[in-house]
């Protein structure tokens, strides 16, 4: 009998600011759309993914 090959589980995603895999535990949601934003985006203040900039329906930062 054949063994099956274990199957190998990971949280990892790709921030949609960045690009960098990481962490899904480890990261925030677009404020825009909800798609995956890493941690280190978010403390550089990027709250939106590249795709809702690009509409240009929202700012790149927040106001401050």
């Amino acid at each position: 009998m054949k063994k099956e090959a274990p199957v190998a589980e990971t949280d990892a995603m790709k921030c949609r600011s960045c690009g960098a895999i990481e962490r899904a535990s480890e990261g925030y949601p677009c404020k825009g759309c909800g798609t995956f934003i890493c941690v280190l985006c978010n403390l550089r203040g990027k709250i939106f993914c590249k795709e809702c900039v690009a509409k240009g329906s929202v700012a790149e930062t927040p106001a401050t």
